[in-house]
């Protein structure tokens, strides 16, 4: 073997990473209430709905009284009170981000309709726990806590309608609020009016908070409003809707005609002049709940990826035992299909995926956690500063954003400057990982059926992989189709809170790789230059604009992949760092950490390699191509040439464009093009490519280490 290609030395992997290495790298190993809640989650995952699967459950649209129980299932593991606060019947203190991605993950390892059926509660809930007055959230969050002497009450999340089809446009609505009554001195009566389309959770539903717009006079704008199942009128739960996907969850068409009081709406209201003015509009109390529920959509894509590996790998080492042509021992029969390179290389790239989505997805939900509280104590310093309403806040927090530049390198001790910084991240790793996990994730889903061969679209296909693609198409139109991440990117990536924070980042990497140079962090940083200076660029020459998204969204895919790389390469340091000290995780370490920095360095280098393809398009795609005709263009003529050459010998080496005696031209499409004021992008666009040195050694490695791993003798959850 060729010293270019020589494979260091190293403890092979012994195993699949396990809940102690998955605990550090996540960062939750110190939180004993999560590492329960994890494996109570996943002794539901792997029991309840793993056998519902399996016999054949997913083949009906329809709600059956066994789907149904695993609503208990939920109530008596945990599920269901981890988004209730303590006061209203939970367990969990603080915020429930992490918690709350932890239960999508685990569920979505076996099957994403029960991860939805089991999030669509808590979406329900969302908009009373973020935006709901006092009574409210005591009411309704009370309501839906197990543990009662009554069953809890069970709610559903009406935003979307047939205008014409379901999720285009949550902007526009054709639910109305009216006013039915309003007595004197009495509290109005509203008449509700709402259709829903593809609704979860609506065929056991008790409530429903539902987004309409006014049309009445006396009702300003739009408003989310708390529907029940006993209010008077027309509580129809309407037809299930005949999906392909997420058949654990239950989705339907509703129809709502109902009268109920004004202190439904969600928020409260005022009145002013004979008109109710809502505390909140429909708009910005979803953008409070979506920007922390993409999250757990996000990780129930990334759940699949890494599900996929054992089941890829069995199936790989099976494939050929059996036959009597095969004798055991020999590689034939102990590696099947993994004695091909082709194989393991893509079961890497699946893998590699699956580890840096999951990281993303999961920094993003602890981002969240770190946030929330931050966001109370803003708000607290706003109002006793007499800052009230959302235009005057906006303000406020403009005017401070050079503080919290500044405050970046010296440390932010003010609550408002700490809220704009983690703001601007949040701002973007919501919509990045929502973007991301499910996008991408979905194709490399598409590889990983295609590993299984036809094995892979049958219904008992091991690990469930044919559902599992089919559902992650869905799971990347959930809250939002890429467009609508990709059009939330183009807006928050642009924050300079935010560059000034991805420029600290490009340093953060460089001292990793001083310190380790096999873990891909030299190649990311390089193509995090590249990127930000293709940004520059194009805003300096005016092509960066919202109504040109052939620029604006693939830049936005390109940070994608960048922020997935970085997280996935900072959990593994963190795994370096905090492994040994955790007992769990110390056994077998030092391969574990080897080969999850191999997987970053793959990562990085297929991220880095997206980005240099999306800058180099974005940069020279907008430049008109010289030709021979057009005026201008500055060749040599053929005798100028030859008496340069005269003069300097071999000077004429330097020049590929000249124009012969006779008038000739080479044969292309014209002077090559002008490279006048790109000269900084071409040496990071040739720095990205040098700075991937390495990273086919490091597959090779990994590859290695992949056909030697051990995986248990059958999957943990019934086929």
């Amino acid at each position: 073997m060729s010293a270019s290609v020589a494979q260091t030395t190293v403890d092979s992997l012994r195993a699949l990473p396990g809940d102690a290495v998955r605990q550090v790298l996540w960062r939750f190993s110190s939180r004993f209430d999560l590492a329960m809640l994890v494996q109570s989650v996943r002794a539901v995952a792997r029991g309840p709905v793993a056998r519902l699967v399996a016999q054949g459950a997913r083949l009906t649209h329809e709600w059956t009284p066994e789907k149904n129980e695993l609503l208990r299932e939920f109530d008596h593991s945990g599920i269901t009170a981890a988004y209730m606060d303590p006061e209203a019947g939970g367990y969990l203190e603080g915020p429930k981000n992490l918690a709350l991605a932890l239960i999508a993950f685990e569920l979505a390892w076996v099957d994403a309709g029960a991860a939805t059926g089991s999030l669509a509660g808590c979406l329900a809930l969302s908009p009373i726990h973020e935006r709901g007055t006092p009574e409210q959230r005591s009411r309704y969050m009370a309501l839906a806590a197990p543990g009662g002497p009554d069953e809890p009450k069970r709610g559903s999340f009406a935003l979307t309608e047939p205008i014409p089809f379901a999720g285009v446009e949550t902007g526009l609505l054709s639910g109305k609020v009216r006013i039915a009554e309003w007595p004197d001195g009495g509290e109005p009566l509203l008449e509700v009016s709402k259709r829903g389309r593809f609704i979860t959770n609506m065929g056991f539903a008790n409530f429903v908070t539902a987004a309409v717009d006014s049309d009445d006079p006396r009702i300003q704008g739009s408003l989310m409003v708390i529907l029940e199942e006993t209010d008077p009128g027309i509580f129809d739960r309407g037809t299930p809707t005949r999906k392909l996907v997420h058949q654990l969850s239950s989705t339907s068409d509703p129809v709502f005609q109902l009268k109920v009081p004004a202190s439904r709406i969600v928020g409260g209201y005022r009145v002013e002049n004979g008109v109710i003015l809502p505390r909140y509009s429909h708009g910005e109390i979803i953008e409070a709940v979506f920007r922390r529920t993409r999250v757990t959509v996000a990780l129930m894509t990334s759940a699949k990826l890494l599900s996929a590996v054992e089941p890829l790998i069995r199936y790989h080492r099976d494939r050929f035992r059996g036959s009597g042509a095969v004798s055991p021992g020999s590689p034939r029969f102990e590696l099947g299909l993994q004695q091909k390179e082709d194989v393991v290389h893509r079961l890497l790239d699946i893998w590699a995926t699956g580890e840096a989505s999951a990281s993303l997805g999961f920094q993003a939900a602890r981002l969240f956690d770190e946030l929330d509280p931050i966001e109370k104590r803003k708000d607290e310093v706003l109002e006793a500063a007499g800052v009230s309403g959302s235009m005057a806040a906006f303000k406020f927090l403009k005017r401070k954003q050079g503080d919290a530049i500044a405050a970046l390198k010296t440390g932010a001790g003010d609550p408002v400057l700490q809220y704009l910084i983690l703001d601007a991240q949040a701002n973007v790793h919501c919509p990045a990982c929502k973007l991301w996990n499910t996008g991408h994730g979905a194709n490399t889903m598409r590889e990983a059926v295609s590993l299984m061969g036809g094995y892979g679209i049958t219904e008992d296909c091991p690990g469930f992989l044919g559902y599992k693609w089919m559902d992650a198409q869905l799971e990347a139109t959930y809250e939002g189709p890429e467009a609508v991440q990709r059009r939330q990117l183009t807006v928050t990536m642009t924050n300079e809170i935010f560059l000034e924070q991805f420029r600290l980042w490009i340093g953060e990497m460089r001292k990793i790789a001083s310190r380790r140079p096999g873990a891909g962090a030299c190649t990311l940083a390089s193509a995090m230059e590249l990127w930000l200076w293709t940004l520059n660029y194009l805003q300096r020459i005016k092509l960066f604009q919202g109504s040109r998204q052939a620029v604006t969204f693939p830049l936005a895919d390109a940070l994608c992949w960048l922020l997935a790389s970085r997280a996935q390469i900072l959990d593994v340091e963190e795994l370096r760092e905090k492994g040994p000290d955790n007992p769990g995780a110390a056994e077998g370490l030092e391969a574990t950490v080897q080969f999850l920095t191999d997987l970053c360095h793959i990562q990085a280098a297929r991220a880095a390699g997206e980005v240099n393809r999306v800058c180099s398009e974005l940069v020279f795609g907008h430049r008109a191509h010289p030709s021979w005709e057009g005026a201008g263009h500055s060749c040599y003529q053929e005798e100028e040439l030859i008496g340069i050459e005269s003069v300097v010998p071999g000077a004429s080496g330097f020049t590929s464009d000249f124009v012969y005696e006779d008038g000739r031209v080479p044969d292309k499409a014209g002077p090559c093009v002008d490279m006048s004021g790109l000269a900084d992008f071409n040496r990071l666009s040739t720095k990205v490519h040098g700075c991937m040195s390495g990273f086919m050694i490091a597959k090779n490695r990994a590859a290695q280490a992949l056909q030697k791993v051990m995986i248990p003798a059958a999957l943990d959850y019934p086929a």
